[in-house]
């Protein structure tokens, strides 16, 4: 946490040493730092359907085809969460709201 809250104030004195550009450096920050966590997040939910799936596939073979159905639905929306977040990133670079 310390190291965080380090790297937190050194990004926040290289933007405040930006003359006026404070709101676009610390948008970038937020940008990658969300898009990250979000690309994060889809990885590890994206890995725990693939288990599921073959783990229910290996259980009863018969059901396989509807599992692949379910299992790329399920990985779908969760693709859908990070392109949300990265429609945001890309919002908050490129036409700020913040930025009078």
């Amino acid at each position: 946490m310390k190291k965080v809250l380090f790297l937190l104030v050194a990004f926040a004195g290289m933007a405040f040493a930006a003359d006026g550009e404070m709101v676009k450096a610390y948008s970038v920050l937020a940008a990658v730092v969300g898009l990250g966590i979000a690309a994060l997040g889809g990885a590890i939910g994206m890995g725990h359907t693939a288990a599921a799936t073959i783990a229910g596939t290996a259980r009863n073979p018969g059901m396989g085809g509807k599992l692949m159905g379910t299992m790329f639905i399920a990985l779908a929306m969760i693709e859908a969460q990070v392109i949300y977040t990265l429609v945001l990133a890309l919002i908050a670079l490129y036409s700020n709201p913040f930025i009078g």
